[in-house]
């Protein structure tokens, strides 16, 4: 070593160091790496990601083969630099070059590397995949020696090593990246996202039409009647009963079906339209939505009745339905919207309509009633009061102050609603 010269013991020292610094920095980056963005890459075709994919695979193999070399380069630096400086200072200078080394190789190998990793990790994973898949082909049987004993004494300490590494993602953690993917996924497709991750928590019983707003063609009425109704239909499809909806439903009435047997007067007629009914498809409450929007699809069907565990109808809900939880309200709907159901005031008030649903409530102002039990603004409050009130009567749910406006049929139908703390509720109603 005396024979070396200190230019080249210092030009060693500098390249060691710089190889200390890739193993650092390409460690790193590779353990920084985006696995969802990598794989699309691989996928994409990308070198650098399909090499970084496969030596993430095995990530003990990867940790293993980076620290010996890292370690090996470490050492011989080490080495290198005690005999630079004993050279300039003698004895003392295995002190100074320890200390000198160990500032250089935590700023210069350590440090900055593995932040400038961690800031740009696909530019330093990618890139440095090449050259760490060429060592590792070089020195696996040592990787998978080293790997041996270390894998044993594990063992030996008595920690389990069968459990894999999971790297699936939980909804809530998909909910993030949505929330978190900025400009990059666009604000109205974000909600649809959240939307569908949504659909599992609401049933069908959030958002059907309630039974008492189903429209339907009652043949026990006289035929002008039954003539007006499928002449002024809304919809493309109504219920056909008999007597009661509850107790004898027919079928379900396609009103186009209903002109087209119009075309023959004499043979149009209730037993016509009997015969022209699609069987009903019955939903069971508390279905949902995300099962419910796979049920369509495998019966091929747009359109169902919710009943309950006595078989008693408790409302409607189409397809059209749970694909307005997704992308928002259509223009057409069975339904009155939240818009036509509230009316902002000037002094700060609500009015709201009693079959208001709960959840659009909450949607729309950021309310927090709870949506457990009724769903509707009506069922809340006669749930809170546990009677049916009379016009005027003032009441308070989840700090909203609630004077009722208008009650019949034993419903609420409007109520005058106040969030308390913005002086509107001193108002006089």
């Amino acid at each position: 070593m005396d024979s070396i010269p200190l230019s080249t013991l210092f030009i060693a020292l500098i390249v060691l160091l710089i190889c200390s610094a890739y193993f650092s920095g390409s460690e790193t980056g590779l353990l920084s790496l985006n696995r969802y963005r990598m794989r699309y890459l691989a996928g994409q075709g990308h070198s650098g990601a399909r090499k970084a994919e496969n030596l993430l695979k095995r990530t003990d193999t990867l940790l293993g083969l980076v620290l010996i070399f890292n370690n090996m380069v470490n050492i011989a630096a080490s080495a290198i630099s005690t005999i630079i400086g004993m050279r300039l200072f003698g004895d003392a200078g295995v002190a100074i070059a320890t200390g000198a080394l160990t500032f250089v190789m935590l700023v210069f190998s350590e440090i900055l590397p593995k932040t400038l990793a961690a800031m740009y990790p696909e530019k330093v994973g990618f890139t440095s995949s090449h050259l760490l898949t060429v060592l590792l082909k070089i020195s696996l049987p040592l990787v998978y020696f080293i790997n041996f004993f270390t894998k044993l004494l594990i063992k030996l300490l008595g920690i389990k090593t069968d459990h894999k590494a999971h790297h699936s993602i939980s909804q809530e953690e998909l909910r993030s990246i949505v929330h978190e993917s900025g400009k990059f996924i666009p604000s109205a497709h974000q909600d649809m996202l959240l939307s569908i991750l949504d659909l599992e928590q609401v049933t069908v019983d959030d958002i059907m039409v309630p039974r008492n707003d189903i429209g339907g063609i009652d043949l026990d009425d006289d035929w002008k009647a039954i003539m007006r109704q499928l002449n002024h239909a809304a919809h493309s499809r109504v219920v056909l009963y008999k007597g009661n909806m509850d107790q004898n439903v027919l079928g379900m009435l396609r009103v186009r079906e209903a002109y087209r047997l119009m075309l023959d007067k004499n043979e149009f007629n209730k037993e016509t339209l009997v015969r022209a009914v699609d069987e009903i498809y019955f939903i069971p409450e508390g279905t949902p939505l995300n099962t419910q929007l796979l049920n369509f699809k495998t019966n091929k069907e747009r359109i169902g009745l919710v009943v309950d565990e006595y078989g008693d109808l408790k409302g409607l809900i189409t397809l059209e339905d749970i694909l307005e939880e997704i992308v928002g309200e259509f223009t057409t709907s069975m339904t009155p919207s939240i818009e036509e159901e509230v009316r902002e005031q000037s002094d700060g008030s609500v009015l709201i309509d009693g079959q208001a649903n709960i959840r659009d409530l909450n949607k729309l102002f950021g309310w927090e009633l709870s949506t457990e039990g009724p769903r509707t603004f009506n069922g809340l409050i006669l749930e809170h009061l546990e009677e049916i009130p009379v016009a005027g009567t003032v009441c308070e749910i989840e700090g909203l102050l609630i004077t009722i406006l208008e009650v019949s049929d034993n419903m609420v139908k409007q109520a005058k609603v106040v969030r308390k703390g913005t002086g509107a509720e001193k108002i006089k109603t």
